[in-house]
């Protein structure tokens, strides 16, 4: 095992894997997490705890992962290198292994200029897929990036990366996955599907260059809310594309989160039959008291018990 975590153990052993995502709070209020964690809580294998995400300031992801292991649920630490250079990282990796944390995402982050610090500035000392390579040497070769100094310790860190299969050009994404293989992740979290096609698309790419057989893929499915969400995502969010019979579908609806929660069921159905996903990223956004819910009406509960 590379880090002994329960996500790590339910893909070792063949199970379907399932997490979520849980946001920080936008200041040290614990009883946020505290009220997210009992949401999620025996419904998910792990949950993502996201890093400043959009750029706007939030508690920190290693705080906020340490309070997930003391209530009682695996965090998924999201590190992104918008904010930190390779000292910063490398320290904050010895502090999150210190404090119980076992599973990574290696993440860029999004440009500050999309959050609430638009003076801030950028660091990028690396990129996603040097990071992920640095966290694996540090755990395999227990030496820091560059190999000259040994590390006091074990980094025993299960290490994921994201993709996007809906970012162009799309010829040169299975080929973005297969490098973050190469760098050392353990598994890969997709964007959120909507267009069911190319996804399928991507992923027979990704079968052609044997990445599903090195690594772990999970499917990201994100709840749409209602017409109005659906419309402005596909406007303005990068990266994400949603047919416009999808969009018809929940306009037509006559409740739109209903149709929303049964266009999720729906689709972590059909990922499920896709050769090479091993599970689903469920990304609720702000709608963590929907997870058990839809894990229950998805067929995903009880979720397995691992040694």
């Amino acid at each position: 095992m590379k880090s002994g975590s329960n996500l790590e153990k339910v893909f070792v052993n063949g199970h379907f894997a399932v997490t979520s995502e849980l946001g920080p709070p936008k200041g040290n209020d614990v009883s946020v997490i505290k009220r997210k964690v009992d949401f999620l809580r025996g419904y998910v294998d792990a949950v993502n705890v996201t890093d400043n995400q959009t750029a706007i300031v939030r508690m920190s992801s290693i705080a906020t992962s340490a309070i997930a292991v003391q209530m009682g649920i695996e965090p998924i630490m999201q590190m992104v290198t918008r904010d930190r250079n390779r000292i910063a990282m490398q320290s904050d990796l010895f502090g999150a292994t210190a404090l119980g944390i076992k599973n990574i995402i290696c993440l860029t982050g999004d440009h500050h200029t999309f959050g609430n610090q638009v003076n801030a500035k950028n660091v990028h000392d690396l990129d996603s897929i040097q990071l992920i390579n640095m966290v694996k040497t540090m755990r395999d070769e227990k030496t820091l990036m560059g190999g000259e100094e040994k590390i006091e310790g074990d980094i025993d860190m299960f290490i994921g990366g994201a993709a996007n299969p809906f970012a162009d050009p799309f010829e040169f994404r299975a080929l973005r996955t297969a490098k973050k293989a190469a760098a050392g992740v353990d598994f890969i979290q997709t964007q959120c599907i909507y267009d069911m096609e190319r996804f399928k698309e991507w992923m027979k790419m990704i079968r052609d260059l044997g990445v599903h057989e090195k690594i772990h893929i999970m499917a990201g499915i994100t709840p749409l809310k209602s017409a109005g969400m659906a419309r402005y995502m596909a406007k303005n969010v990068a990266g994400i594309t949603i047919p416009d019979a999808l969009i018809d579908r929940m306009a037509k609806a006559a409740k739109g989160s209903d149709e929303g929660i049964k266009i999720c069921i729906e689709q972590i159905q059909e990922v499920k039959e896709i050769e090479g996903v091993h599970g689903v990223h469920i990304m609720a956004i702000e709608w963590e008291h929907m997870i058990g819910k839809i894990t229950e009406m998805a067929g995903l509960l009880p979720r397995p018990k691992v040694e």
